[in-house]
């Protein structure tokens, strides 16, 4: 195909000006820009957001400022500079938010369009409650807010609680779908004891009932972080050093991706140890669950902390390292691949 196309310029003035008053533009001009060879056109910049130093201290002072009734959701939102600020994303689908709950406030009850999962990272006695289940929010637990389904939050502790918020928001903004629904009154708690993450404790056994019943798309709710941690480390022990300990949360009756758009997954760096990982059509978003390092997107290297967060373009080349020789690193993975996989062009490139 050519890569010489014709231009706006070469068109006659009341030609290109009678199309555009009639609501059409030719396609040559601006074909390149929306089809490129060989590699998309990429405004996302790789990036980190310093919890510690940064958002911590700012999302505190959030919640000083703005009681909860003033902001339902008190959120600061990790926007991607590539992307400009005012559109919230991390990724070009990615929404990703800090979330600060103090002690004795709650987060009304509502429901919405857009996918949602909550991954804590500090503080005791918060909670979520998802269609009745009380699902307990400990530091690196993954709880799954899926859409269209009733959600709130409260706090039983005494310190603040901040957990980060990823949803597939730009998306279902994109295509004009974005919207929530009040739930005026607070749900009724009909299983406090999260039972099922009882019932999915152990991977490759399920309660046998469910044998004779349909697949759910969410039987389970909340993935707890001290069962994935020993999970990786055990799952350490059998992989050959250089390569990914990393795991994905799936759906524990289907074992497919846990929600439609989006991926997670959590990563183990042995002590010392770099890993290149796949390049991926797929954008990704970092939370430092344990540990420190570094992260080299696109040949940008970028130093990370405990509870960072970093952001990575589609089809970056990224590479992993954990900067202590004696204590493993820990990472929390967001990726766009489950939407890529089901609109059909998710790619994994050769190193």
């Amino acid at each position: 195909m050519s890569t010489e196309l014709g231009r706006v310029e070469d068109l006659p003035p009341d030609y290109y000006n009678g199309l555009r008053s009639r609501n059409m533009m030719p396609l040559w001009p601006s074909l390149r820009a929306a089809l490129p060879f060989d590699m998309p056109s990429r405004r996302t910049k790789p990036a980190l957001w310093r919890y510690r130093q940064e958002v911590r201290p700012d999302l505190m002072r959030a919640g000083e400022l703005t009681p909860i009734e003033k902001a339902e959701r008190r959120v600061l939102v990790l926007c991607n500079p590539g992307l400009g600020l005012d559109e919230l994303k991390a990724t070009p689908t990615i929404y990703i938010g800090l979330q600060l709950i103090l002690p004795g406030e709650s987060a009304p009850n509502h429901k919405h369009t857009p996918s949602a999962v909550r991954f804590v990272v500090e503080g005791k006695g918060g909670y979520t409650v998802v269609r009745g289940e009380k699902l307990p929010m400990h530091r690196g637990d993954l709880i799954l807010t899926p859409p269209g389904m009733w959600h709130e939050h409260g706090h039983d502790g005494n310190e603040p609680v901040v957990w980060l918020d990823a949803l597939d928001l730009p998306l279902v903004y994109g295509v004009e779908a974005s919207y929530c629904v009040d739930g005026h009154k607070s749900q009724v708690i009909t299983d406090p004891l999260n039972s099922s993450a009882v019932r999915f404790a152990q991977g490759g056994v399920v309660p046998y009932a469910t044998l004779n019943r349909p697949r759910g798309d969410y039987p389970m709710l909340r993935f707890a972080w001290n069962n994935v941690r020993s999970t990786l480390v055990e799952l350490a022990r059998v992989t050959p050093l250089g390569q990914a300990v990393h795991l994905a949360y799936v759906n524990p009756e289907t074992g497919r991706e846990c929600m439609p758009t989006l991926g997670f997954s959590a990563i183990m760096l042995r002590p010392g140890e770099e890993v290149r990982l796949p390049r991926r059509s797929s954008s990704a978003v970092f939370h430092v669950v344990e540990g420190g390092g570094s992260a080299a997107i696109d040949g940008e290297v970028l130093t990370f902390e405990e509870a960072d967060t970093l952001a990575a373009p589609t089809h970056a080349t990224i590479v992993l390292s954990n900067a202590s020789k004696t204590a493993p690193a820990f990472l929390f993975m967001v990726d766009d691949a489950p939407m890529q996989r089901k609109l059909g062009f998710h790619e994994v490139f050769d190193r």
